[in-house]
């Protein structure tokens, strides 16, 4: 990649993340100087670019998802130190759950990482200076915008109570950590077994990719339990799960492990069974 195009999405993807960080303090400045919202984007960018700055010296990318998951665990911790004073049920209940899925999500990826030994996702772009910015810029988007709709609530300086929707999406996201824990564990046990093979067993028999759709699940039930508190402009936070959507689904991550599929397998007829009848992202019940 150019750095010309890399540059022009690193603009892109600041300008959506002041968006978006604009929409969710829209209706907190009567409460802050500073929202709490926009003071948790302007930290997640800036985390992003330091841990470039150590990367880039050492060409390394071991500890990029570590960064990645911490940086959601901060933003959170910036906007309830912020909103101290008026944080309800729901607000802690947004807090701990973000916190819960990003710190078991940053062990289960480090350790990945670990044990393979690299990331092949960054064999070219860790020598290219404004590729390697733009991938951890990108990943300051990706934190803000997934976060968004937990970080406008709990930073828009109302206390906000549990209520029967609050409930019905916090235990949507429970169901959907549930699928996404269940999944990476299966599958990273499989491949200890069978390091050569496709999956196709347990939740990966119902879907190709059932910790996306645990992913997706998740957040959209966040989404939902926020929904009675947003106002105005704060609605545009709710494209959080259409963001994840779009991400794990269209961009970064199953067409890429689609096409390393097809690749190795393409001559296997029992995977060609398999993603005949197998849904790519919504599992089948029967």
């Amino acid at each position: 990649m150019t750095n010309a195009r890399s540059f022009t999405a690193i603009g892109v993807g600041l300008a959506v993340t002041a968006t978006i960080a604009l929409a969710g303090s829209s209706n907190a400045w009567s409460h802050y100087t500073l929202p709490p919202m926009m003071l948790a984007a302007l930290v997640a960018v800036l985390i992003q670019w330091l841990g470039f700055l150590f990367a880039w010296r050492t060409h390394s990318e071991r500890f990029f998802d570590l960064v990645g998951s911490t940086t959601f665990v901060l933003t959170i911790l910036v906007a309830v130190v912020m909103s101290r004073t008026n944080l309800g049920a729901l607000d802690m209940a947004l807090a701990v759950a973000v916190v819960v899925w990003a710190l078991r999500l940053g062990v289960f990826l480090t350790s990945r990482v670990r044990s393979v030994g690299s990331d092949q996702r960054f064999d070219v772009m860790k020598w290219h200076f404004g590729w390697f910015l733009m991938t951890w810029t990108l990943q300051g988007v990706w934190v803000v915008v997934t976060a968004s709709a937990a970080l406008t609530v709990i930073g828009d300086g109302e206390t906000q109570s549990l209520n029967a929707v609050e409930y019905c999406g916090l235990l949507v996201w429970f169901v959907g950590l549930c699928i996404e824990v269940v999944a990476d564990d299966q599958k990273r046990r499989f491949r200890k077994k069978e390091p050569s093979s496709f999956m196709s067993t347990g939740l990966w028999s119902r879907s190709r990719h059932p910790n996306y759709f645990g992913e997706i699940l998740l957040w959209s039930g966040l989404a939902l339990a926020v929904l009675p508190s947003l106002r105005g402009w704060g609605f545009v936070t709710l494209t959080s799960p259409f963001f994840v959507w779009l991400l794990v689904m269209k961009i970064s991550g199953a067409p890429m492990l689609e096409a390393k599929a097809d690749k190795r397998w393409h001559d296997d007829p029992q995977y060609r069974v398999y993603k005949e009848r197998t849904p790519l992202l919504i599992p089948r019940v029967w």
